[in-house]
């Protein structure tokens, strides 16, 4: 049965709107990258109902990114790794793309891509060393900083899949999606990945006392929270975001961040923001135009 026209004018809207999203997360070769990580041939890391296949694929990772990077800025010598080797002022969706691109390969694609993915981040890692504005040295191929990224990243993923998607994970489900994640961390070098969601908190707690604000993880949450490089409609989608994010930070990364808690605030109105943010991104990337109007 044909669509009405008003609909398919919606459908449309929808689609142009989620090729713009794949666009700025993917990167300007998304149509490329989708065949060679979700369409192509070959045998992947994970089967299909695996957790982390739930927990990657869904809307809610897009505030899960925000938080990790957020989070990973704490840690200084992880910071000095990002302020002197990455070029977020100038190019902040370029490391997004990175991220997305790995997570995409490492968790969906075929185990050759997989690989390649995993042996392009080790070689960068490999020339990623210095001196941070401490004094310290710090290496990316540094096991115990390699770690601190890790669960930063896999705590904001799963935080924000339980408190946004529309099907949480039980407890096997959250030890599961630990477990996945690090079979891959483990690839990258990271040494004893945690495989329990316990595990994962209790690293997390004894990284706490190496964790701090400072002037490069300040400068960079401003550019991540303030400075989005978009135009006007999109720069609101994207501070709504932001704003949902903010509400799921830790009480104890707000100070060194500088960001507020406002309880009530974000209990009543910006996580329910989370809710509505991710539904959205949801309902516009679900269905092409070209099934619809042909329906």
């Amino acid at each position: 049965m044909k669509l009405p026209d008003k609909k398919i004018a919606i459908a449309r809207a929808r689609e142009k709107f989620a090729t713009n999203l794949r666009a700025r997360v993917v990167g300007p070769n998304a149509n490329q990258r989708t065949y060679e990580i979700m369409d192509a041939p070959g045998e992947r890391w994970f089967a299909e109902d695996r957790p982390i296949r739930l927990v990657h694929g869904d809307a809610s990772m897009f505030i899960g990114g925000l938080r990790a990077l957020l989070l990973q800025s704490l840690h200084p010598l992880a910071m000095a790794g990002v302020a002197n080797y990455s070029d977020y002022r100038k190019d902040p969706w370029g490391r997004l793309q990175r991220t997305a691109d790995f997570l995409a390969a490492t968790s969906f694609g075929p185990a050759d891509e997989a690989q390649k993915i995993v042996d392009r981040v080790k070689a960068v890692h490999l020339k990623v060393n210095g001196v941070a504005s401490d004094g310290r040295e710090y290496s990316a191929t540094d096991p115990h900083l390699l770690k601190w990224v890790h669960v930063a990243e896999i705590d904001s993923f799963l935080w924000t899949y339980q408190k946004f998607s529309t099907a949480p994970l039980d407890q096997a489900g959250r030890d599961g999606y630990v477990k996945d994640a690090a079979f891959v961390a483990r690839l990258v070098g990271v040494v004893d990945p945690p495989e329990t969601e316990a595990e994962m908190r209790a690293i997390i707690q004894s990284y706490r006392p190496e964790l701090r604000g400072t002037r490069e993880s300040r400068d960079a949450t401003k550019y991540l929270l303030f400075k989005p490089p978009l135009p006007g409609a999109a720069k609101i989608a994207y501070w709504l975001l932001v704003l949902a994010t903010i509400a799921t930070l830790p009480i104890w990364a707000r100070i060194p961040l500088r960001v507020p808690y406002l309880p009530i605030v974000e209990r009543v109105i910006l996580r329910p923001l989370g809710y509505m943010m991710t539904a959205a991104i949801r309902w516009v990337t679900s269905t092409p135009v070209d099934k619809l109007s042909d329906s």
